[in-house]
């Protein structure tokens, strides 16, 4: 694609962060640019009034393509009614790409792509901070990270932009080639938005369509076996990875993530030695190390890295505990998948009894619910129900746990304590898109933690304690590490000083009155 968009008229689907970082982008590069949006809100306008300062048109509440001729037309990445417009706009023959090919088009170092189902954030994060810590200028950028948009000029100073790319942004992609592309897994069904599986393998191939022989395609080995049977070639030099099987270049074994590379074989790293020990990271890090190898940075600066990494906020992260009652918040987990990951990587109780309390729960987006049900009556001992999706995850999983209902969050976290005992876990993982009611991930995470901080004392009595580190772990028997030792000024509040491993994990809850 043309890098000169001078005197072209473009339309931009979407008015999210990376829609406007995109149409700030094309009218600094000449073009004539239209904004397109589906909704109608109040945050909307307000970002809507900021473009129109600068000469770009917008329009709001669109429910079809807007007449003329276009020259180009950019997603961003479109969602719901804003991916049915671009779609519409492709099927009248105009030209649709995404942010990230505009962008990649006109960034000027390597590109390194993270895509996959989950845990695009957790490895591209992880990524930036090895070749950072490698005195290698890299950014972050994609996702809920700021767009790649708006960091071109920056890009003229760095090695490396590490991307994590949106399926929705591969699949409007046309010259999009990423240096080393990594793809961590290809779980069914990103918010529903590929109905057909084999329709969501080919979009995530997009990643490695334009990949020479000499660039790097890092695969999971289900993954890779997954874009094979539908014949999506993966053209670059191809490693593997898999916490499920030894047979992949990098692997799991136990606790320790293994490579059997030729030149580079032996253990790496102890999973049990970092702050994401849930097992569900172990992909995320295998990944990541493979990626750094590649990139030529040393073993042990990036072990280094991995030992200090803290969960992103939203995914696994130990929130606070009360008489052992362990709050943890996951709710970036939007997949079904997602959600399965979270419950198997939460402390266990007693052998054989269940001891999680799921709020699951958001915008019906079609996904397929039922195959957690088996799960679910292993670990879960009942689920809270939130949002637009409730009758549907009810049909799914009420024949294994017992579901109930409520109106908000901050009522789903009374309902979850009531009849809690020491030692089961609160889990937020939805198991589908959200957020609608929250401005962003940020503060949908300090809605949770809040709720949690509001529950009144249980009638025994006894504080509330926060985890210091603010990542996982925290208490005696958990699973997940703590840093009892942060600095003061990194503490949520004063209570939070104390060491939550000091706490008996044995002691009644009590009633919460609530």
């Amino acid at each position: 694609m043309s890098a000169d968009f001078k005197a072209q008229r473009i339309a931009v689907i979407g008015l999210c962060p990376t829609g406007q970082a995109a149409a700030r982008l094309l009218r600094q590069r000449g073009a004539d640019v239209r904004v397109i949006e589906a909704g109608d809100t109040p945050p909307l306008r307000d970002r809507a009034r900021e473009l129109r300062s600068l000469g770009i048109e917008v329009r709001l509440g669109a429910a079809k393509p807007s007449p003329g001729r276009w020259d180009l037309v950019v997603t961003s990445p479109a969602t719901g009614a804003n991916a049915d417009l671009a779609r519409a706009f492709a099927q009248r023959g105009t030209p649709v790409v995404s942010e990230l090919e505009v962008a990649s088009t006109l960034a000027r170092c390597l590109c390194v792509a993270i895509t996959g189902t989950n845990g695009r954030s957790t490895t591209a994060a992880l990524v930036n901070e090895m070749l950072r810590a490698d005195q290698r200028r890299s950014a972050v950028c994609g996702g809920e990270f700021q767009p790649l948009s708006e960091i071109i000029e920056q890009t003229r100073e760095l090695d490396f932009a590490t991307v994590a790319a949106e399926p929705q942004q591969l699949e409007f992609t046309r010259d999009f080639r990423p240096t080393v592309a990594v793809l961590l897994n290809a779980s069914p069904s990103w918010r529903g938005t590929y109905p057909r599986h084999d329709d969501y393998l080919r979009v995530l191939g997009r990643a490695f369509a334009r990949q020479q022989p000499f660039d790097w395609a890092i695969v999971q080995s289900e993954a890779l076996a997954q874009l094979r049977s539908v014949g999506i070639p993966v053209p670059g030099k191809t490693v593997t990875f898999s916490s499920a099987t030894r047979r992949a270049d990098l692997f799991l074994d136990r606790t320790l993530l293994v490579s059997q590379l030729p030149e580079w074989s032996g253990p790496l790293l102890d999973l049990g030695a970092t702050r994401l020990a849930a097992p569900h990271f172990a992909e995320d890090l295998l990944a990541a190390l493979m990626v750094g190898h590649v990139l030529k940075v040393p073993l042990e600066t990036m072990v280094e890295v991995a030992k200090r990494f803290e969960p992103l906020p939203g995914r696994c992260r130990w929130v606070a505990e009360r008489h052992g009652l362990r709050f943890y918040d996951d709710h970036r987990a939007e997949t079904p998948d997602a959600t399965r990951q979270a419950i198997l990587a939460m402390p266990a109780g007693r052998p054989g009894e269940p001891n999680v309390i799921l709020i699951a729960g958001g915008r019906d987006d079609g996904a397929d619910y039922y195959e957690l049900g088996p799960l679910l009556a292993r670990r879960v001992k009942r689920v809270v129900l939130l949002g637009d999706s409730r009758e549907r995850l009810r049909a799914a999983w009420s024949l294994f746990v017992p579901c109930g209902d409520a109106g908000s969050l901050l009522e789903a976290v009374v309902l979850a304590v009531q009849g809690a005992v020491a030692g089961d876990v609160v889990l937020w993982s939805p198991a589908c898109f959200s957020r609608d009611h929250f401005p962003d991930h940020q503060r949908a995470g300090e809605v949770y933690r809040n709720a949690i901080l509001a529950l009144p004392e249980p009638t025994n009595g006894g504080p509330l304690e926060t985890d210091p580190t603010g990542g996982a772990g925290g208490g005696a028997g958990a699973s997940l590490s703590s840093n009892p030792n942060a600095p003061a000024e990194d503490l949520p509040g004063e209570s939070a000083r104390e060491n939550p491993g000091a706490k008996t994990q044995n002691a009644a809850v009590g009633n919460f009155n609530v």
